[in-house]
């Protein structure tokens, strides 16, 4: 059995995705909210052997995995894992896959769309008009200005090209140390005190592991720009918030654009939403038709690939 545990909001529910998994055999979809709780997830998996998780508040702990002996496999709709203890899944013979670069081009987009926002201060003069005022105040022209790239992933990679497009000079960071990776896209490699420092829109595309939460902390911040913009559209936890509720408040960063936070849904009282020089959406920056299409199809994909002894896209295979 293949079960859908967290398809809320749905989107799988009756997708072609969905039909082509059930011709792998039965498949369980459950679209209401709940999948957070851990007793309901190990409730809602039950004897199934794959498990296509859709949203991150879904999270596949090690209490899960020994509470669901039969669960052999998790496909991940999307790149990010830090949901789900990798370590749990190897110990317990679970695989985890997941689908990488679909969605590049649509975050990458989205990257550029809030640094531009940011940048030409959109949001309030829209607002201020619609009160029938006519503000006119200098903006940040982008061109010729330094984009620092944090991460150079599918997405990362996109964004340095789209970057340069608008005639950015750009500047990449790879955890991994793949400076030939960097160079491919047109950007000069640079540690990462380098691109505090110098970069004009500092763009974060790493993946969440306990090495990288707080990635970027107090200290990190107070080595930027004062008219430097913040874009993230990797993981909140990356960025220390108190730090970076106050450099937003003391205006030491010029602002930010944040498609991703520390809770999500993000409450209405929260500070973050009440700051003037930041942009923010409800992390939907990969949410096109063609990423959801493509993606579900390759989680499914996935589940094809495991049961023919194949596995793809692998992030964790079990430990032997």
């Amino acid at each position: 059995m293949i079960v859908v545990p967290d398809d809320f909001p749905s989107v799988f529910a009756g997708s072609q995705a969905h039909e082509r998994a059930k011709a792998l055999g039965e498949v369980r979809v459950f679209t209401e909210r709940g999948a957070d709780d851990e007793q309901e997830l190990i409730r809602r998996i039950g004897p199934a052997r794959a498990a296509i998780n859709i949203r991150a508040h879904a999270h596949f702990t090690n209490t899960v995995f020994t509470a669901c002996p039969a669960l052999t496999l998790v496909s991940v709709w999307g790149t990010g894992t830090d949901n789900i203890d990798l370590n749990g899944a190897g110990m317990r013979g679970v695989t985890v896959c997941n689908t990488p670069g679909i969605n590049a081009f649509a975050v990458a987009e989205h990257a550029l769309t809030l640094m531009l926002v940011v940048a030409r201060r959109v949001t309030i003069p829209a607002s201020e008009m619609r009160k029938g005022r006519w503000p006119r105040e200098m903006l940040t022209q982008l061109v010729g200005k330094a984009l620092g790239v944090f991460g150079m992933g599918a997405i990362g990679s996109r964004v340095a090209t789209l970057g340069r497009g608008i005639g950015m000079n750009v500047l990449g960071w790879s955890a991994l140390g793949d400076e030939a990776r960097i160079r491919a896209v047109g950007a000069r490699p640079a540690d990462k005190e380098e691109i505090l420092k110098t970069a004009d829109v500092v763009s974060l595309h790493v993946r969440l592991t306990p090495e990288t939460r707080g990635f970027l902390g107090r200290k990190e911040l107070a080595l930027m720009k004062p008219t430097a913009i913040l874009v993230n559209t990797g993981r909140g936890a990356l960025v220390d918030r108190d730090a970076l509720l106050a450099a937003l408040k003391d205006r030491r960063i010029l602002g930010a654009g944040l498609d991703v936070f520390h809770q999500e849904p993000l409450p209405p009282d929260d500070p973050v939403l009440s700051l003037p020089n930041v942009v923010s959406s409800p992390h939907n920056a990969g949410q096109t038709p063609e990423v959801i299409r493509d993606g579900l199809l390759a989680a499914v994909e996935n589940v094809e690939t495991f049961l023919r002894g194949k596995p793809t896209n692998l992030v964790v295979a079990p430990i032997r």
